[in-house]
């Protein structure tokens, strides 16, 4: 490896951000020196792509991120570019500063590493990072639900793809199931070069395999709150999930309540049978928007807070404001802007010392699902509301073949208080299979 290009330990410590002026002074110097910056598509013809990877020893599968090379060159070395700011996800933090100093090293641009908790590209905050006077941001390892045409500053969307023992999948589906089985295959989005690799072996093995979509995500993705319902008659169909953890598996059972789901697991290796709770999950969400119908509709003194996310782009304005527009008229209503929902923060919430009958988040309609009923005063998701506000149907209440709606970020979503919605797209939805074979 040829020394002259490896940042040094004894290098004076990088600054994490620094103002307009003295970015343009750095530019400078940096031009200056203009012959030690190599693309960086060279990268990995010096090696140096293994500083990016950070090696894990004992990581099961192997994993080998080379994400740094993915930054266009004619993005990073435009001359008004002076601060690019980057997001990653918990899981790929510990490789941000080791990214940091390959694209500082090679073409000068200054980089700040947001501290903020990522939990998916819901959480993009373009907001924070133009007020630090970034001109770029890079977001890693998630899909761009918020388009490049709608943040503030230029944006940049990095998929981090992780490799895995697909032979051993494969050997696994064949272990546990017959070529008449059908198979729904569907992974979270760092795997899912790795499924549709795997749906070609089992294709040439005439296994009977399909793998949905749910746009705009890409072919076989799911969120934890956005999944296809697959509208399958036959039952004898399973869900096989890549991926570890259960938040994006349970999106897909809950909006498949019929079809059996099975997870495996990249890391260990393991093959498992999952079961969700419908009936239980039901009866919770039923309980708290009755609670809520009849708060409101019983007396003109009710109060309603509509909470607004601030947690990067958690909160549409648009749904805000179909909801407010939702709330029945005579019921008082107020606005409450939160980065995090917690139960104690509410409960020292009111106006005019009066207290919060009813809060409705857009935060994520997982947080009302998964623990709305920890909560004292019921917690409702944007769905839920407009339900309690007899804007929107609920089936699945009293008739258990209805499904409950998994749509938060899909086109096809059913109405007004979900961010993509499009008129007349569900619709068109519902006149095609909704499946990709």
């Amino acid at each position: 490896m040829n020394d002259s290009v490896i940042p040094s330990k004894t290098d004076t410590a990088r600054k994490r951000f620094v103002g307009a002026g003295r970015a343009q002074k750095a530019k400078t110097n940096n031009e200056n020196n203009a012959a030690d910056f190599l693309p960086l598509s060279n990268i990995e013809d010096l090696n140096i792509g293994s500083l990016v990877v950070a090696s894990l020893p004992n990581s099961r599968p192997s994993k080998r991120i080379v994400v740094a090379n993915q930054v266009p060159d004619d993005i990073l070395f435009d001359e008004s570019l002076n601060a690019a700011v980057k997001m990653f996800p918990e899981g790929l933090l510990m490789f941000s500063l080791t990214i940091c100093d390959i694209i500082e090293r090679f073409t000068g641009v200054e980089t700040v590493v947001m501290g903020d908790v990522t939990y998916g590209a819901c959480c993009i905050d373009d907001y924070t990072a133009k007020a630090l006077e970034c001109d770029f941001m890079i977001h890693y390892g998630h899909s761009c639900l918020v388009p490049v045409t709608v943040t503030t500053i230029r944006t940049l969307y990095v998929f981090v793809e992780i490799g895995i023992d697909t032979k051993h999948f494969v050997d696994t589906i064949c272990k546990n199931f017959t070529p008449s089985t059908p198979l729904v295959l569907v992974a979270t989005i760092q795997f899912i070069s790795a499924l549709q690799s795997a749906k070609r072996e089992l294709d040439k093995l005439s296994y009977l395999t399909t793998i949905p979509q749910s746009k705009p995500l890409s072919p076989g993705e799911i969120l934890g709150c956005t999944s296809p319902n697959l509208n399958l008659k036959d039952t004898n169909s399973v869900i096989v999930f890549i991926g570890d953890g259960r938040f994006h598996l349970e999106s897909i059972m809950i909006s498949n309540p019929t079809l059996s789901a099975y997870r495996y697991d990249p890391y260990p290796k393991t093959f498992t049978r999952e079961s969700y709770d419908h009936d239980a999950m039901r009866r919770l969400r039923s309980t708290a928007i009755h609670s809520v119908e009849e708060r409101v509709g019983g007396s003109d003194q009710s109060l309603v807070a509509l909470v607004v996310g601030t947690l990067g782009r958690q909160g549409s304005p648009k749904i805000l404001s179909n909801l407010h527009a939702m709330v029945p008229r005579g019921i008082d209503s107020v606005f409450v802007l939160l980065s995090e929902i917690l139960a104690d923060k509410l409960k020292l919430i009111g106006r005019d010392g009066r207290k919060v009958d009813a809060w409705i988040q857009t935060s994520c309609p997982r947080l009302s699902i998964d623990w709305g009923h920890s909560f004292g005063t019921p917690l409702l998701s944007p769905y839920e509301a407009a339900v309690a506000f007899g804007k929107a149907d609920a089936k699945w209440r009293s008739q258990k073949e209805e499904v409950y709606p998994m749509d938060f970020y899909a086109k096809g979503s059913r109405g007004n208080w979900t961010p993509n919605y499009v008129e007349g797209a569900l619709e068109k939805e519902a006149a095609k299979t909704g499946v990709q074979k």
